[in-house]
């Protein structure tokens, strides 16, 4: 279940009110590993205006808790305004939470959720260096290429049906309680450090 304790901590869906608990986890994230992320180097300002997309996409995020601090994420994304046959998904998580399987666990939720909104092709892109990405999409039965220096996986989800969509629902309906209440609770993080500087 995504409420159950996993290494510590706990894995639920973030909501919009917490689109901040997403920008903290990805403003922590070194350089290299925005890089690996992303792509391409990014700046604090382009993950400030990312993660407040978070809500306006319609993007699904699942993240991994440990206590207040958001240390890993995998994020589901729609390619266009409507979900359809095809969806991107990506992951990203923090130095101290890593060979844990963290990783693996978030996506098999993103897959679950992509198959309950209809996906059936689930594309993942990443540096052809990035071979902890691909290890865990090849976790997930993904068929890798290589295309212009990046590697694309495709993880083919089957349909939804009534378990895996009762699934989703009873763990939304829990992690969004939660969510309430962690918003409740008094807040001791710091503020992000570094102020927004100019996009990359």
């Amino acid at each position: 279940m995504t409420n159950d304790n996993m290494w510590g901590g706990t894995i639920r869906k973030l909501w919009p009110m917490e689109a901040d608990k997403f920008r903290d986890h990805l403003l922590r994230l070194d350089a290299n590993s925005r890089r690996m992320r992303f792509a391409h180097a990014v700046s604090d300002s382009f993950i400030f205006d990312y993660a407040k997309r978070m809500s306006e996409n319609g993007s699904i995020v699942y993240a991994y808790i440990d206590g207040d601090r958001v240390g890993a994420v995998a994020e589901l994304r729609k390619i266009g305004d409507t979900w359809g046959h095809q969806a991107e998904a990506a992951f990203s998580v923090e130095d101290q939470y890593r060979q844990k399987g963290i990783a693996t666990e978030l996506l098999g939720r993103v897959i679950r959720s992509a198959r309950n909104r209809g996906v059936s092709n689930l594309i993942m892109s990443c540096l052809s260096d990035n071979a902890k990405m691909q290890a865990v999409a090849r976790h997930h039965d993904a068929t890798l290429h290589f295309e212009q220096g990046e590697v694309i996986g495709e993880i083919s989800p089957d349909g939804a049906n009534p378990m895996s969509i009762f699934a989703e629902a009873v763990e939304d309906r829990m992690g969004y309680l939660l969510a309430i209440l962690d918003l409740r609770k008094p807040q001791v993080t710091a503020e992000p450090k570094a102020l927004p500087s100019k996009a990359a």
